[in-house]
């Protein structure tokens, strides 16, 4: 095995996971959500994803294979959000259009720190922006781009994140404003570069403590399908952003 941080065993192991849930739901997981009903060969994409997930997710984690998934996992993404969230943003409101935007573009950053770090010599020969300190430079940037939907969709939707808020929690609406704008501090933070690993860090945590605080507790009585998939989307991207948080480590490209 090739584990060089333990937010890349997490992040395999998620999308381990994903993969398994594809297959035996028969339907788009969260990361790959939305996707137009109707779509030529729908079902045969499902079961795409759900295979690439798995195989991505497997790969990563073996030494032999590590580059070569984590070079499909984000060749996979990148077509996934060409074909997909940028569309979307002609089509849909902007919100949920850009929270979707968000959501690849995090998990983009998780799979290029990682394609960064396992690149080959054909890879750096080839594609050598996309590999090593320039590879990185760019995952960091995708993720704190991701970190701006997330931060608007709290103020746009304020009374319904403040709902979300765990009822024993006081201050419901202001613990909304802060999520929002913490979410704002940490895009500033990773692309101006100020505290970027430890914005990094907090986004990440935070998504973590929303899903353990939110989530969790919901998980006592039935899921809707949508709370379903933002389960596994919220659980997915914390791990992505413990994989951007882990990039900043010295030792990461000397694995």
């Amino acid at each position: 095995m090739r584990v060089i941080s333990t937010g890349h065993a997490v992040f395999a192991a998620i999308m381990i996971a994903l993969g398994i849930q594809g297959l035996v739901k028969g339907d788009f997981t969260g990361v790959w959500q939305p996707v137009p009903n109707g779509v030529p060969a729908r079902e045969a994409l499902i079961y795409l994803c759900a295979l690439v997930s798995l195989a991505s997710g497997i790969g990563l984690l073996l030494r032999r294979t590590a580059a070569l998934a984590a070079r499909v996992l984000l060749a996979s993404l990148i077509l996934w959000f060409l074909l997909w969230r940028v569309r979307a943003l002609f089509l849909a409101n902007l919100v949920d259009s850009t929270w979707s935007c968000g959501d690849t573009m995090a998990m983009m950053a998780g799979a290029w720190s990682l394609f960064a770090a396992f690149g080959t010599d054909w890879d750096r020969q080839h594609i050598g922006v996309a590999t090593g300190e320039k590879g990185l430079r760019i995952a960091r940037i995708l993720y704190g781009l991701a970190m701006i939907p997330f931060g608007y969709a709290h103020f746009a939707y304020l009374q319904r994140t403040a709902d979300m808020v765990p009822r024993w929690l006081p201050w419901h609406v202001e613990w909304a404003y802060f999520t929002g704008i913490t979410f704002f501090a940490a895009a500033a933070g990773i692309l101006f570069g100020v505290f970027a690993r430890f914005a990094a860090t907090l986004s990440a945590l935070q998504m973590g403590l929303f899903g353990l605080l939110v989530w969790v507790p919901m998980m006592a009585g039935p899921l809707t399908p949508f709370q379903q998939d933002e389960v596994v989307t919220t659980i997915a991207l914390t791990s992505a952003g413990w994989v951007v948080a882990d990039s900043y480590s010295k030792r990461w490209l000397r694995a």
